[in-house]
This record gives structure tokens, sequence and C-alpha cells, in this order.
């Protein structure tokens, strides 16, 4: 998918730069042509002759090399792309980008270039959660720069939580969406699936019977319009489509912030499942009978409203914002004032009652409910329901 397609990498200074040496060998093998440039710090953890072998093309790393300049300037080094990428984006180039400085050969890169650019952020969970990182990231996406990951994860300090690179698997899949044909070309879109599992001890759990289909189907009708799709799901019992990003979560607490570490997207559809509660006295160790026929008492927790949270956002918030809901009742009353009540645009609603087979099936009858009335669908294969919803999608970011 990435024939022809030129792709500047500028490798940054982290323990996550070992990474962009298979990030290089993924695009190529894609069909893409690979141009690595390492800033100094990447040299202290890769070198530019690896980068260099595995791209079949020369590694740069010096602003001022004059036979570089005389055959070809950082301008139309720059300019030469049809997308720079940055992997791994460390805190100090995100500083240096969204300030425009440009003391070396990346970030003079990176300021004078008008093609685009996709940065997969990379650094200690603390950096990341910084609020001048925050709004380095605000300040990037409002210049139009597009952003996969960071993921989840073991730190190589010993921490635990957002701010590991994505994996080069899912860089080339959002490399493939930023230069893709389609109505979502240069779009994110945010998507949720599967269930939740709100444990009750290490080896019990609560879950719903949702399989992940309709949201896998979704994230593949985006994919091919083109939008880089960011699939936080839970644990399903299908495969997440390709050529996502996908960050994969269990509990509502973990996709609650795996949500809001995705952001900012220019739509967010909320097909997940989410557990309304958990238990909140969840035992360490495995609850045994004890033979005296007592019962364990669990106290629930009610879990926070992903959907509301987002779609009550005051800055931030996707332009469109799409929840599903799950009845066996009364379904238009009750999508239609759940809309109302979370602040959401539109809202999928179907009947998941036993006799339906919908949930865990391969078909699925919705209504599509916005701020003008309510529009049934006839039943129809999942993969179906996904194209005609992703369509209208493309539409409304039009």
């Amino acid at each position: 998918m990435l024939a022809g397609k030129r792709i500047l990498l500028i490798i940054g200074g982290g323990i996550a730069a070992y990474k962009a040496l298979e990030l290089i060998r993924e695009l190529k093998r894609r069909g893409a042509t690979v141009v690595p440039v390492l800033t100094r710090a990447a040299e202290q953890f890769v070198t530019p002759l690896s980068a260099s072998a595995l791209a079949g093309e020369k590694a740069y790393r010096d602003l001022f090399d004059l036979t570089d300049e005389a055959e070809m300037g950082h301008i139309q080094l720059s300019r030469s792309a049809d997308l720079i990428v940055v992997a791994p984006a460390t805190a100090d180039l995100m500083a240096k980008m969204a300030n425009g400085l440009a003391g070396d050969l990346a970030s003079t890169l990176l300021l004078a270039t008008d093609t685009r650019v996709l940065i997969a952020p990379a650094m200690n969970v603390r950096m990341w959660q910084h609020p001048a990182t925050q709004r380095n990231l605000a300040r990037l996406a409002a210049d139009g720069v597009e952003t996969v990951g960071p993921d989840n994860g073991d730190m190589a300090c010993g921490e635990y939580g957002p701010g590991r690179m994505a994996e080069p698997v899912a860089i080339a899949g959002a490399v493939e969406a930023a230069l893709a044909d389609g109505p979502l070309a240069g779009r994110h879109v945010l998507v949720t699936s599967g269930p939740t599992h709100e444990p009750i001890d290490p080896v019990r759990y609560i879950a719903n019977r949702s399989s992940g289909a309709q949201g896998s189907a979704l994230g593949r009708a985006l994919v091919a319009l083109g939008a880089r799709v960011t699939f936080i799901s839970g644990p399903a019992s299908v495969p997440p489509p390709e050529g996502v990003t996908l960050v994969r979560v269990e509990t509502a607490a973990e996709m609650l912030a795996a949500v809001e570490a995705a952001l900012p997207a220019d739509a967010a559809v909320f097909a997940a499942a989410v557990a309304d509660w958990r238990v909140a006295n969840a035992a360490g160790n495995k609850i045994k009978k004890d033979g005296s026929g007592a019962l364990p008492s669990l106290d629930f927790a009610e879990n926070a409203d992903i959907l509301a949270r987002v779609s009550q956002m005051a800055l931030g918030r996707p332009r469109l914002v799409v929840g599903f809901a799950a009845e066996t009742d009364n379904l238009l009353a009750h999508a239609q004032a759940k809309r109302k009540r979370k602040g959401c645009d539109w809202i999928v609603a179907n009947d998941v009652s036993p006799e339906t087979g919908i949930m865990g099936g391969s078909e699925n009858a919705v209504t599509l409910i916005d701020a003008n009335g309510a529009e049934s669908w006839p039943r129809m294969d999942k993969d179906m329901v996904a194209r005609r919803l992703a369509a209208r999608i493309a539409e409304a970011l039009a």
C-alpha cells in the first residue's frame, strides 16, 4: 500500500529508538522508501550504519554537513517526502516542534517543511502526563501534526502507564492511513469495542456477552476510508481489524485511561459494552468456600461514564461523538433519552434481546438517532452496518 511513497523517518533519542529499526523494515515491506534522520541522542541507542543498512538509503545526521547541503539541502530533504514520521518522538523533540525551535538537523527539517507530520511519542509516564508535554501535544495537534500512540505498558525505567511508543506495525498502519486516498484521509477516529471484565478475584470477573464484532467491523470500514484509527478493545472474542493502532484493555477504568490518552481525535465512536459497575472490594486471592454455606459479600461501585465524559469535554472534544445503546425494551425511548443525557451527537441503538441473536451474532439491526430524529436501518450483516456508519461519519467530517 505504500509503493512509491517516500517516508522521512526522524529517530529521536530514547530507548524506543531500537524499535525504529523494525519500523524501517515494516515500512519497506509495505513498499515505501525510507530515509532515516538521526538526532545526536538517537545515536546513543542505534547507529547511523544500522539505520542506513536497513533502509538502503543514506542516514542523515548533521545540519552542517556541506556535502549534504550541496547534494540536498535540508529544505529539499524535508520537502521531498510524502510524509515525515518522528519515531520515537521524545518530550524534547515535541517541545522543539511545538515552539518552532531549529537547533539541529531534525528540528530544522520539521520547521522547514509543509509536508504532513506523524509523531509516535515515547517517554516516561510522568513526562507524558506532565502539563508541559500535554500543552505541547495540544499545540502540535492544532498545527495539524498527527499522533499515533503512545501505548500503556511497562517502561524501561520500571514504571507502568501511558508512554510506550506504539508498535512498529501500528505506526506503519498509521502511515498507510495518513497516505491513503479516501474521504477520511488525514482524520483520526477513536473506536472502543468489545466487553470489559471487572474482577471479583484473580480468577473470576463480571462480563457481558459482547463479542466485539460490530466494533471490529467498524474499525475495518474506517481504515478502508482512509482514517487513522485508534482501536481500544476489551477482551473481545473476534480478532481486531488490521491497520489500526490497537490498545488492549480489560476493565472500564483501563478503557477510560486509554481513551483519554488517545485524544485528540476528529471523531470518537463508543461501540464497547462497558460494564456499568465494578466490584469495589475485589479480593486479592481466590475466594473459597469454607463449608459453612456463607456467601461472599460483594460491594459494587459505579464505573466512570466514558461516553458522557468525552461528550461533555469543555476542551478538545471530538467534532463527532457517537455512542451505542444496547437495549432489551423501549428501544427508541431509551436511546433518545441516553443521547440527551450523555450529550453525544449520535446514538446507534439496537435491540439485544436474546431472541434477536444480535449480541454475539453476525447481523445487526440498528436505529441511528441524532438531533433531527431517528432513522431505522434494516437488519443486515455487521460489516454492512459498519460500512454504512463509516460513510455517515465521513459525510459529517467533510
